[in-house]
């Protein structure tokens, strides 16, 4: 796709300075800019580039203000991040073409079909299934009975959808997920071995949601496990059964969620955060990457850090008192040969 550069501005809803009908066909990092992409700039440690990036066009702030000359046409914005999201969905687009349903896929005759579905090859959807209009099921998505797919859905390659599970608009699965597996759920007998417990809930995905690769969302063992609105996961993230994750609510990679744990709206989990099971999360919690939350947060919008995890304040000045800890213990010890000195003349 090829688009001048006074398109974009009117696109982007800019200001454009420079040669409005300079062409781009792809954006590019500024440091790997050349001819033909539009790159940006919207940290000032990247401003060097600004002078000798190849790239035909640039998006920057209003206030920015060059110290050099600058080939590239500029596009000024209010919010480049902003408009950088937009830009990449502008050529980003979708690689896969798939159109209607695949003649190597399985769908059940007793399924409903939204209007605009796409339906990949290998894709399995089974009995009771409803998809909704305008979703696009890639190859080798599996979807059980009765799973309710809502509007403009991607299930990516390889998601995994168990039976009875509800997914809602909007929303993107990437490949090699699983909805709906069984919870962790045994109950122990009294000759050391475990009775499963049968796992009858699903699992609710609300509207809005992204939810990234390699992610399980335990089925509840009864209700439902519960991921709302707005929701964005991270990869290679385990939620438990039961588990409630509140609107808005970001999770990077790794990180666990033990059973019927509710998460509040708006927080922000760092990598490898672990939670214990049966415990709330205010909402806007920020809880730091490889912090252990082993026992329910009331305060809502505070930061946590550590393991078991505390106000990240006080776990930031603890960590100065722990880094002078052997000078401390060295004047410690002198205190003390002083101290017997003094005993000694006594």
């Amino acid at each position: 796709m090829q688009v001048t550069a006074q398109e974009l501005c009117a696109y982007l809803n800019g200001k454009l300075e420079g040669n409005p009908d300079v062409t781009v066909d792809r954006p590019s990092k500024i440091e790997e800019g050349q001819t033909g992409s539009i790159s940006f700039i919207a940290s000032p440690k990247y401003e060097d580039y600004a002078y000798t990036t190849q790239a035909s066009v640039l998006l920057v702030s209003h206030d920015f203000k060059p110290d050099k000359p600058i080939e590239a046409t500029l596009i000024r914005v209010e919010n480049v991040y902003e408009c950088l999201t937009t830009l990449l969905e502008k050529f980003g687009g979708n690689a896969y073409s798939e159109q209607g349903i695949n003649q190597l896929a399985f769908v059940h005759g007793k399924t409903v079909i939204g209007k605009d579905v796409s339906v990949g090859a290998f894709a399995f959807v089974d009995e009771g299934t409803h998809i909704g209009d305008g979703s696009m099921i890639y190859p080798q998505v599996f979807l059980g009975k009765n799973v309710k797919i809502g509007n403009n859905v991607t299930l990516h390659p390889g998601v995994r959808i168990y039976h009875d599970c509800v997914v809602g608009d909007n929303t993107t699965i990437h490949s090699n997920t699983v909805i709906g597996s069984d919870g962790f759920g045994f109950m122990p007998k009294g000759d050391g071995t475990f009775k499963k417990v049968p796992q009858i809930g699903n699992v609710m995905i609300g509207s809005h949601v992204e939810i990234g690769s390699n992610n399980v969302i335990d089925r509840a063992t009864m209700g439902s496990t519960i991921i709302e609105d707005g929701v964005k996961l991270d990869n290679l993230i385990q939620i438990a059964h039961n588990v409630e994750v509140g609107k808005n609510t970001v999770i990077a990679a790794q990180a666990g969620i033990a059973g019927s744990t509710k998460l509040g709206e708006n927080c922000m989990i760092g990598g490898q955060a672990g939670f214990v099971g049966h415990i709330n999360v205010a909402d806007g919690s920020k809880v730091q990457a490889q912090s252990g939350v082993s026992k329910s947060i009331n305060e809502p919008y505070q930061a946590w850090h550590g393991s078991p995890a505390f106000k990240y304040g006080s776990f930031m000045r603890s960590q100065v008192v722990f880094q002078k800890l052997p000078e401390l213990m060295k004047r410690i010890d002198e205190l003390e040969a002083k101290l017997a000195e003094i005993q000694k003349e006594k």
